[in-house]
């Protein structure tokens, strides 16, 4: 196999705390499929906690983990949305956010103290959590007369595919996804169907 089809993740939200010198960072993880949803969860937190000073994150998206984004939210380049992501990629985890809320006490920590503490948030928070693995799979949608419809059916029970959606009339179309790693061997089987149009909507 050329290429690794799965991915490490988080079950579910999740969240840590340390406290250093009277401020209080507290991180939150987010299992995310999209940058879209970074707003709101942000827009949500700022209304949560009203007197906090920073609203520090960074994500990491895509089963290939190749996309990633950081915002240090007015604390010191470098001491913020840097550990955190370091602390993903140190996890091998993607499509998730980690935003680090931080209650300010006082004391200012130096820049080893921040680091440090955005760090050290951010692994709470993904210390409670559940990691678990994904399959990279891709999703197409074929469209075939309804005389081929056992035939369709029976390939896609064999080769153990789930469908996303379906529509049975004169013309079907079936909605599915197939890993990766399998998917050569089920779009083999499936062009050899009778005039069968076959159509590849993107990757999960």
């Amino acid at each position: 196999m050329l290429f690794d089809d799965t991915y490490k993740t988080i079950k579910t939200t999740s969240e840590g705390i340390f406290r250093d010198k009277g401020s209080k960072f507290i991180g939150y993880a987010y299992p995310i499929s999209s940058e879209a949803e970074v707003k709101n969860i942000i827009a949500k937190l700022r209304a949560e906690h009203g007197k906090a000073r920073h609203f520090c994150w960074a994500l990491r998206l895509s089963p290939d983990r190749s996309i990633f984004k950081l915002n240090d939210d007015g604390e010191p380049s470098g001491t913020a949305g840097r550990p955190i992501l370091n602390t993903l990629l140190s996890a091998d985890v993607t499509n998730i956010l980690v935003v680090v809320v931080r209650y300010f006490g006082g004391t200012l920590l130096g820049v080893p103290g921040l680091i440090n503490a955005y760090k050290i948030a951010t692994v709470e928070a993904l210390a409670v959590n559940e990691v678990i693995v994904k399959t990279v799979n891709d999703i197409y949608e074929i469209g075939f007369d309804y005389l081929e419809m056992n035939q369709i059916m029976r390939i896609i029970k064999d080769e153990q595919l789930a469908i996303l959606n379906q529509e049975f009339d004169t013309k079907c179309v079936v909605k599915f996804e197939v890993r990766k790693s399998n998917l050569n061997a089920v779009l083999g089987k499936l062009e050899k169907v009778d005039g069968i149009e076959i159509k590849y909507l993107g990757t999960i």
